[in-house]
Order: structure tokens, then C-alpha cells, then sequence
């Protein structure tokens, strides 16, 4: 398939504007595990040409029942190996890869230059990081929290915290304490991604 048929493709989906829109945007993933990889790839499908993503960890072969990588990738720091996966769905993505550990002292610099920033981050503490250094920015956050267990997906939802925090995810499953695997991590990304679209859809410029 041709660039020109996925644009366009897109174009008869979202119209002139809207896919302006998304294109234009650029999206910041902290965390590129379950929730990071499978959300970027359905931003990257939905018109999203512009990404930071940032996570120090590397591809385990212990990922990938529900992370976006395959196991030749075994090894490779996630964000490299995820801006490879995006390009394959459409080259000439522009895609920050940093392979680091995200904390207090280096997040806002690092989502800086991003109109949305998505928290997929596997560790209470990190989630709480993400939430109170970024929120008095203004930027768009979407985070989440809940995603562990198998079955009740429907409990899986958007929770409009703040006019700028967005919580997806059932809000009291824990993936410490109920596996965490494919399907209701997918379902709780692809909302993430469906939120990410309805604001940049929505937003005024």
C-alpha cells in the first residue's frame, strides 16, 4: 500500500481538517511496554506523524505476550525497536527515541515540544511523577490506571479527572497483583489512542 492510499484513506475518515489536525500534532509516550507500544501504533495508524517516546527498558522475550514487538527484537531498547515497528506502518514518521529512565528532574524537558503526553508506565510511584509534573503545564495528559485481571472489560473507562487529565482503566486492579495481558492492556491502549484522537479532533488550532 502506497503512502498516498493511507493518507488518503485517512483524509475520506477524518476529512481535510481533521487529519490537519492530527498530523500537526505531536505526541509525547512515557513508557513503551504494553500501554506505550500498542497506543503509538494505533496513533501511528490513525495519522499521528510526530512522537517522543521515552523508556529505558529493552525488549524481553517476557513482553511479548502483550507488548507490541516481535522477537527478533529481543534485546533492543524499546524505543528504538518501537520507532522501527511505527516506521514499518508508515515511513517518514518522525519519531524521538530516548532510551532513558524518566523522573522528576528530566520529564518536562523531555515532553517539552509535545501537545499531548500519554502515561504508560507500569509503577504507581512513576504514574504519580508523570501526573504531578506535568499536570501544572497545561499540556493534554492522559494516563491510566487499572488494567490488570481477565474478563469485566467493560470496566475498562474514560474518567475525566481534571479539564487537562484524562484516567483510563477500571481504577482498582493492579498489574502487580492480576496478570497483565493482551486483551484488556489493548483495550485500555486503544482508548488512550481514542482519547489522543477526540481532543486533537476537538482542539481549536
Amino acid at each position: 500500500m502506497s503512502r498516498d492510499v493511507f493518507e488518503n484513506n485517512l483524509i475520506a475518515k477524518l476529512g481535510d481538517e481533521g487529519y490537519r489536525k492530527v498530523r500537526g500534532a505531536k505526541v509525547g509516550i512515557a513508557g513503551a511496554g504494553g500501554l506505550g507500544s500498542n497506543c503509538a501504533t494505533a496513533l501511528a495508524r490513525s495519522g499521528f506523524r510526530s512522537f517522543v517516546i521515552a523508556d529505558f527498558d529493552t525488549v524481553d522475550a517476557a513482553n511479548l505476550d502483550r507488548q507490541a514487538y516481535f522477537s527478533d527484537q529481543i534485546g533492543m531498547k524499546k524505543p528504538n525497536a518501537l520507532k522501527a515497528n511505527l516506521l514499518r506502518i508508515m515511513p517518514g514518521i518522525d519519531i524521538e527515541a530516548l532510551a532513558l529512565r524518566l523522573d522528576r528532574a528530566n520529564i518536562v524537558a523531555v515532553f517539552a515540544g509535545c501537545d499531548v503526553i500519554v502515561e504508560c508506565f507500569d509503577k504507581i510511584e512513576a504514574k504519580s511523577i508523570f501526573v504531578e509534573a506535568l499536570l501544572p503545564s497545561g499540556k493534554f495528559l492522559v494516563a491510566a490506571s487499572g488494567l490488570g485481571g481477565i474478563g469485566e472489560s467493560d470496566g475498562i473507562r474514560v474518567h475525566r479527572i481534571k479539564e487537562n487529565l484524562v484516567m483510563v482503566g477500571d481504577l482498582r486492579s493492579d498489574i502487580e497483583t492480576a496478570p497483565a495481558l493482551a486483551p484488556r492492556i489493548m483495550i485500555a491502549a486503544a482508548k488512550q489512542a481514542d482519547v489522543v484522537l477526540e481532543h486533537v479532533l476537538n482542539s481549536g488550532s
